[in-house]
């Protein structure tokens, strides 16, 4: 029985979900106390260190390694979370330059590597009760670490197929995250739409506690232009990249 398992987790599923879906195809595990290491957000894939037995002692340090990703920025459009699961906030209808924004991208990467001080989104794994009964949150800032910041390539994507894709991916995810209430405002926004949307591909390598929603929507405000987290994979955690065979 290993102590220390990397899963991939699924787009849809939370980090509990694809824990327990390993304990359920594992049967050695199932009277086995586990946890997982550093939290993904439901419509975040890719990898999960699950620690267990005497491994969740150790939950801290797991937690505490260095993290990269590949993610995808949206331009036009503003939510509450920072990703295509919140309410619309704001919405810029532009059919953007590659080139100009492509060069603005790249001008204003420095201001986010190094350390920096990051306010946690306003739903997050530690504001989101009081996010969804609607009280007064107050985004804690803090400082993040960001190692590599790279900008990889810019594409398009037309309306037509960013809402047929934000449909499939939100019914993935189970449990109450506002789904109904927010795939009837990305109909509204979308449906029956001509616009084409700029979308910008990005790698990078962080510390612990960085949320790379939050740097979309924060790279987004330095441009001015309102932008989201489209999709985040995580691909590395500390010295672990590959599926154990």
């Amino acid at each position: 029985m290993k102590k220390v398992i990397l899963l991939h987790k699924k787009e849809g599923e939370t980090p509990l979900e694809a824990l327990e879906n390993f304990r359920t195809k594992h049967k050695a595990y199932k009277n086995v106390p586990m946890t997982y290491a550093g939290r993904l957000d439901p419509l975040v894939s890719g990898l999960l260190l699950i620690l267990a037995g005497e491994a969740r002692l150790e939950k801290e340090k797991y937690s505490g390694l260095s993290k990269e990703y590949e993610f995808d920025v949206l331009f036009g459009f503003a939510t509450d979370t920072f990703d295509i699961l919140g309410k619309v906030t704001k919405v810029v209808r532009q059919n953007f330059v590659i080139k100009d924004l492509e060069k603005k991208i790249k001008e204003n990467l420095k201001f986010f590597t190094g350390k920096f001080f990051q306010k946690y989104p306003l739903y997050s794994s530690k504001t989101i009760k009081k996010a969804r009964r609607g009280e007064s949150v107050e985004r804690e800032e803090r400082v993040v670490s960001v190692k590599d910041l790279k900008f990889i390539k810019l594409r398009k994507i037309s309306a037509k197929i960013f809402l047929k894709n934000t449909e499939r991916r939100i019914k993935k995810v189970k449990g109450d995250f506002r789904q109904k209430e927010i795939l009837k405002i990305w109909r509204k926004e979308l449906t029956n739409k001509k616009s084409n949307f700029s979308v910008a591909l990005f790698y990078v390598k962080c510390g612990p506690g960085m949320y790379v929603r939050a740097l979309a929507n924060d790279l987004g405000e330095k441009l001015k232009i309102p932008s989201l987290a489209l999709t985040i994979k995580r691909t590395k955690i500390g010295k672990w990249s590959k599926m154990s065979k």
